[in-house]
């Protein structure tokens, strides 16, 4: 059967926000208030900053406003694998902070435990399942690639195991398995939708005042402190932390340093018993291949397969616009490559398919700032590993902010900035030509050509 017919009942929305028990939202800001804390964003990023603020220190006065709802951008719409790392892998930290990755994975590791934590502490009901993740090869030269894999994660204490072909077929049934790595304890799958409302509770609870439907649209400094406009209002704050990550900051200087990219996923109708049989999956870890263009997938609590990645979509301009949520010649592409993965479950169907716009840098990681003398911090850049990052980004944002020195604000990473994407339209041809090499490279065993290689010396992030 043409896998395009899958796809003849699918609902054109997030699976995660297509919830009846979706929170009602928040008034709107109208007039102005009064604040020590300003935190603008409500997504993980502004929702960790804030109840961790409260939690530091539960008297301080935190605003939170968010331009449409919690959660409705990529902190509610994406994969729900949580993810120690906070260097987007072990490969892309050594190349990175090689003196430092081993604090980088205790502290991320640290920092995922803090998660599961919290979801324990304020009762989140968000299908948290601490198990792990598979890293698979799917060609032949990726199995050398996951044994270094395997290798660098026992020299730097995260554990694992290698697995054979048998090994990763005896997991998971797949014809296209060569062998795998099995990270056990660095990555939980999770509702993230959930856990994004979830935290706006606790936040309520904690005495965080959240305005919805209030997007910031101008930063300026007021005597001591600063000033954030609103449509119909402004908050006047002692110090505010930015929270937007792929959206334009207010920081304008800070533009350059990210580009909104487009990903893509479906979701399948619940499997019955025979299908999961025929699949096996019994342990339920998040699995990712280990191609350029790769493609990231889960089980969902009940059952059904989130299916995401491969394309990554960057649009000229740079532009975040509902229109580029949907791509049905993307939602093609990801249907064949699921039945080649699962032969066994043609005639499944698949009832939501998505995209969104996720942050990208060029270290492929996360990125800290502060302006305004000090009132204003940043965190951007997650490129897609934000789900578990974000939270270790709003320690730092509260770090800064308080003037500290802590070991987190003494980091290389956290110290300096990655190199800004150059002005249109070399960056949209820069990008375009990098995604085609990336596919080349894909398709010739691995092997980058002059154009990948250039960027490798130069330390840009096109890795992966």
């Amino acid at each position: 059967m043409d896998p395009v017919h899958s796809l003849r009942d699918v609902k054109p929305t997030p699976f995660w926000l297509d919830d009846p028990g979706r929170p009602e939202a928040q008034p709107a800001l109208v007039g102005d208030a009064q604040c020590e804390l300003l935190v603008v964003g409500g997504g993980y990023s502004g929702l960790w900053t804030a109840l961790i603020a409260k939690e530091r220190e539960p008297g301080l006065d935190v605003v939170l406003v968010e331009g449409k709802e919690i959660g409705w951008a990529a902190s509610g719409r994406n994969g729900g694998f949580c993810a120690a790392s906070l260097t987007h892998g072990l490969g892309n930290g050594l190349e990175r902070w090689p003196n430092e990755l081993a604090q980088l994975e205790r502290l991320g590791l640290d920092n995922l435990q803090a998660i599961e934590d919290a979801v324990t502490k304020y009762g989140i009901d968000c299908d948290w399942e601490r198990t792990g993740e598979l890293d698979v090869a799917t060609e032949p030269h990726q199995v050398e690639w996951i044994r270094e894999l395997a290798d660098l994660a026992g020299q730097y204490g995260t554990g694992g195991e290698f697995l054979d072909t048998d090994g990763i077929r005896a997991q998971v049934n797949s014809p296209t398995y060569l062998a795998a790595f099995w990270d056990k304890e660095g990555v939980a799958m999770v509702n993230p939708a959930k856990l994004a409302w979830g935290l706006k509770q606790a936040c309520l609870d904690a005495g965080v005042r959240i305005f919805e439907h209030t997007p910031a649209t101008d930063l300026a400094e007021s005597g001591t402190g600063m000033a954030v406009k609103t449509p119909y209002g402004r908050v006047f704050a002692r110090k505010v932390a930015l929270g937007t990550n792929v959206f334009p900051s207010l920081v304008k200087r800070l533009r350059p340093y990210t580009v909104p990219v487009y990903d893509y996923a479906l979701m399948t109708e619940p499997l019955n018993d025979e299908q999961l049989a025929a699949i096996g999956w019994q342990g339920r870890q998040g699995i990712g291949d280990s191609a350029n263009q790769f493609h990231y997938y889960r089980m969902s609590a009940d059952n059904r397969i989130l299916w995401g990645g491969y394309d990554a979509i960057y649009n000229f301009g740079g532009h975040v616009r509902a229109e580029y949520d949907q791509r049905p010649a993307t939602y093609r592409t990801l249907a064949q490559h699921f039945f080649t993965t699962f032969p066994q479950l043609e005639g499944l169907r698949f009832t939501h398919a998505w995209g969104g716009a996720i942050d990208t840098c060029t270290r492929f990681s996360a990125f800290f700032e502060t302006a305004y003398k000090g009132k204003v911090a940043i965190a951007a850049g997650y490129t897609g590993l934000g789900v578990g990052a974000t939270r270790f980004g709003a320690e730092v944002m509260l770090d800064l902010l308080a003037g500290e020195r802590t070991e987190r604000t003494q980091l290389e990473m956290v110290r300096k900035m990655p190199l800004p994407f150059p002005p249109e339209p070399v960056r949209w041809a820069g990008i375009g030509i990098t995604k085609w090499s990336l596919d080349r490279a894909d398709r010739n065993e691995g092997r980058r050509n002059l154009w990948l290689r250039t960027l490798d010396r130069f330390g840009l992030g096109f890795d992966s």
